[in-house]
């Protein structure tokens, strides 16, 4: 007999599709942009606002958010000077991110704090304040993403001619690395800090090979990551693996037979 799923599995199942559905055209973005790396760095200063959201006492999402978007200005001030190449600085502050955030969780948690939990998240952990965060603060990037859709997508496709037809980079680059901030701080809950770019950049690779339009990729991108979810979550429950790496997985899965497909289609 049908059993229907305990209230923790519904709360993980509309957390994941709400985040699947807000990533899937920012992951389309850092594909195009080729990104990825600077999302990683986002990602992990995620720890160190962990620690200092454990260290005050105040609500972790709101503390990663804040340390995700410090980041990411720092990462706008960074892509300024001229003095190194981007990758470059962007190696320093992905590593030093890393460590600080690492070092600082060391030093204040406690007995019923769990690193593990941080790094490759635990979606059955949901609650109903993380849902409020994840569908109030997705609506709102949602929104930002669609109004500066346009400009985002031609200077990710083609930067010199978007900047001759008069759209200035700065301000949807800046606004965009912010969006990417929030999203990354409200994912790390379901598949951690090391995971989280897998969850916004997977969906998008799966998406590429089946996409004629930048719109029809980010659609399909989300229903692939929706997909994805179900699979990662049904193979969670049914083998005992952890949820976040079980979503990862199954997108992974994914992507490899959406490319393979898309490889022999073009011989």
């Amino acid at each position: 007999m049908f059993a229907w799923p305990d209230p923790f599995v519904w709360r993980a199942f509309f957390a994941a599709v709400g985040l699947a559905v807000v990533a899937a055209p920012l992951g389309c973005i850092v594909v195009w942009r080729r990104m990825s790396y600077v999302g990683e760095t986002l990602s992990q200063a995620g720890l160190l606002g962990v620690a200092l959201g454990l260290a005050a006492n105040v609500n972790l999402t709101l503390a990663v958010i804040l340390a995700a978007m410090a980041a990411a200005g720092m990462l706008t001030l960074l892509g300024r000077q001229k003095m190194v190449p981007l990758d470059s600085a962007l190696g320093l502050m992905h590593h030093a991110t890393l460590a600080l955030g690492i070092a600082a969780i060391s030093l204040v948690k406690g007995p019923g704090i769990d690193l593990m939990s941080y790094l490759f998240g635990d979606v059955f952990a949901v609650t109903e304040t993380d849902l409020v965060w994840i569908y109030v603060g997705g609506a709102v990037v949602m929104a930002a993403t669609v109004y500066l859709w346009k400009p985002l997508v031609r200077l990710s496709l083609h930067e010199d001619l978007a900047t001759a037809e008069g759209i200035n980079p700065r301000l949807p680059r800046a606004a965009f690395d912010f969006l990417l901030a929030v999203v990354i701080a409200v994912a790390m809950k379901i598949v951690g800090v090391l995971l989280v770019m897998a969850f916004l950049v997977v969906p998008a690779v799966a998406a590429r090979p089946l996409s004629a339009t930048p719109e029809r990729m980010a659609v399909i991108a989300a229903g692939a990551a929706i997909f994805g979810v179900i699979l990662g979550l049904w193979l969670s429950l049914s083998s005992d693996v952890p949820g976040g790496p079980s979503i990862v997985i199954a997108l992974c899965t994914i992507a490899a037979i959406s490319l393979l497909a898309g490889s022999r289609r073009e011989r």
